[in-house]
């Protein structure tokens, strides 16, 4: 199902819903603006084709003369068109059935794959397409369908965006290597290892992903390269990139990273990340303690106030004269 027409079909698997169709056009989602590059004969700057040879006949063939084929054997091939690709037996051969709805944090990034606007194709799917939206916006949910694509079936997911549906393109479980064998041995990181790391993330958050930092350099870089060449012209000097150096002191590479990120963000200030722990003396140190409060009883508390009492009086009395 490459990008063109199709439908999105929406329904219960116990029937309670019906069916709800939905006709859709499959546009891509993203641009590509990468340099392209083609191979030329270095001598006489002749372009280099791919020619496509029978290896029986030991000849050239055309466009025309070649279709696919199942190998069964070195001798034998079933031959598969086109037209029979379109007509197979499947519910998903020309329409993305959806089969259930979950929420967006249960589904593991690394499933999900590239991804096309589904835009409506007509009046006739301007409601059901709707529905579908707000649907989806209103639940907080994405839809996960399934579709052929490329001589397979694969498994998809839907969501919106800008008030658009978008069809990503999902792995399968089995396709998803385990990670298990690639772990680090076992280490042991502090406290503090992990605040300055926090810190260091602190610093380095953002609202969004606007700016310089989120350019294509390398294909600026490389269009230098070839407006220089084009014009006879010295290439431009690319710099020197930093060596990377040995972490020995994992709190001081951090320490320096978070203070580096403020001056690039125009920031002052200390660095707010706390030094590696102190190494553990045997001799441990005794915690201050407060002196206990005195118990007063109540004689001595009444004694107490009389006194208080007697002395307030004797003081606003007016000594006499002699």
């Amino acid at each position: 199902m490459p990008p063109g027409p199709c439908c999105v079909s929406w329904h219960s698997s116990h029937g309670s819903f019906g069916l709800v169709t939905v006709p859709i056009n499959v546009v891509s989602e993203t641009e590509d603006h990468s340099i392209r590059f083609h191979q030329y004969h270095l001598e006489d700057g002749g372009r280099i084709g791919t020619r496509k040879v029978c290896e029986l006949e030991d000849r050239e063939v055309g466009q025309g003369e070649i279709g696919k084929g199942y190998e069964v054997t070195k001798t034998q091939v079933i031959p598969i068109s086109d037209e029979e690709l379109r007509e197979l037996p499947l519910p998903t051969a020309k329409s993305i059935e959806i089969e259930a709805f979950i929420p967006l944090e249960s589904v593991d990034p690394i499933r999900i794959g590239e991804g096309y606007y589904l835009q409506p194709a007509g009046q006739v799917a301007a409601k059901p397409y709707k529905l579908l939206r707000q649907a989806l916006a209103r639940s907080a949910k994405v839809a996960v369908a399934k579709y052929a694509w490329s001589g397979r079936e694969r498994l998809g997911l839907l969501r919106v965006r800008d008030d658009v549906i978008v069809l990503h393109a999902m792995r399968w479980p089995d396709e998803i290597r385990d990670p298990a064998e690639l772990l680090p041995p076992p280490v042991e990181i502090s406290q503090e290892e992990i605040d300055g790391a926090l810190a260091l993330m602190d610093t380095m958050t953002r609202e969004d992903l606007e700016g310089e930092e989120f350019r294509d350099t390398y294909t600026e870089a490389l269009a230098q390269v070839i407006e220089a060449k084009q014009g006879d012209k010295p290439l431009p000097e690319a710099p020197q990139p930093e060596e990377p150096g040995k972490v020995l002191d994992l709190m001081a590479a951090l320490t320096e990273s978070v203070s580096k990120a403020k001056a690039a963000r125009g920031e002052t200030g200390d660095a707010n990340v706390h030094d590696l722990p102190k190494k553990k003396t045997t001799a441990k140190k005794t915690a201050k303690k407060t002196p206990a409060k005195k118990t007063v009883s109540k004689t001595e508390q009444k004694t107490a106030a009389a006194k208080k009492t007697t002395t307030k009086k004797t003081a606003g009395r007016r000594p006499r004269s002699a």
